[in-house]
């Protein structure tokens, strides 16, 4: 199941009607996000090997750098798609500066604001959360910035996400965490309500917190969703999802989400209609 399936067909929409995703890479700055500047897919190795030769000329690590960089490639399992555009984003939290790669040819190649939310969340509340060594999976995670986040406050990660968005995840948690984090993320697969006690068994799998941001859209397979976050919730398992409300849908699925999560609301984000919940499964 590609991005394009979990989507289906786009509803033609009135200037007064919602999108069915907000276009986030608009001249408006988000939290935490600095600028960006275009690319293509391996630009940044390409920037980096220009700061290499540039330090060199002044005596800088070239044969360090250089060991990074076949790290990199050496760790890259998956290829990111070629879109015709990337951009490479910047945004700042828990102290790093984090670059992310997005094109907005794909729903999965973009930082929405329920991902901003939840970084700056987890960046003011990081002492309470503790994330220190903390096992985590992030939901649809997309470009990978939640992920990133959560890797520099110390946890352990599993960054998923359908097939096709696999690549530049990947690639965006290489590029940010390597050398510089506790954990290197790791990257799974995980198509929402498929194949879940083959790919993530119980008996060997447990997570002490499940994040997911702007999960929650115009698609058709919110009941999927649903059944995944169950599945993933153990006994002491924490969820936080944050996502921004646009459709009357995402209303019912949080009527639906209450039903079977003792559910807090941790904070609201007015200026982009996002809310952040922490929901723990109700065990009978």
């Amino acid at each position: 199941m590609s991005w394009a399936e979990r989507l289906g067909p786009c509803p033609v929409l009135s200037s007064q009607q919602a999108p069915a995703m907000d276009m986030c890479l608009s001249s408006v700055q988000q939290p935490g996000r600095q600028g960006e500047e275009p690319s293509s897919p391996g630009g940044w190795l390409e920037a980096e090997k220009k700061g290499v030769l540039q330090k060199d000329s002044t005596g800088g690590p070239l044969e360090d750098s250089s060991k990074i960089e076949q790290s990199l490639h050496s760790l890259q399992k998956f290829v990111p798609t070629d879109y015709a555009s990337y951009t490479q984003e910047h945004y700042r939290f828990a102290g790093k500066e984090i670059v992310i790669q997005e094109s907005i040819e794909s729903y999965g190649a973009v930082v929405w604001p329920g991902a901003t939310a939840l970084c700056q969340y987890l960046e003011e509340h990081a002492e309470e959360l503790n994330f220190q060594d903390a096992k985590i999976l992030e939901i649809g995670a997309g470009p990978g910035l939640v992920s990133t986040v959560a890797s520099i406050l110390g946890a352990q990660v599993t960054a998923t996400d359908l097939p096709d968005v696999l690549g530049n995840l990947q690639y965006n948690l290489l590029k940010n965490t390597l050398q510089c984090t506790a954990h290197l993320p790791e990257v799974k697969e995980l198509v929402w309500g498929e194949d879940l006690e083959k790919n993530f068994p119980k008996s060997a799998f447990y997570y002490d917190y499940i994040l997911a941001s702007d999960v929650v859209y115009h698609h058709y397979f919110l009941d999927k969703l649903l059944t995944t976050m169950v599945y993933l919730s153990q006994p002491g398992t924490v969820l936080l999802w944050a996502n921004k409300f646009r459709f009357s849908t995402d209303y019912e699925f949080l009527d639906k989400f209450k039903q079977v999560f003792d559910t807090t609301l941790l904070a609201e984000y007015p200026e982009s209609s996002v809310k952040l919940f922490k929901g723990i499964l109700k065990w009978d």
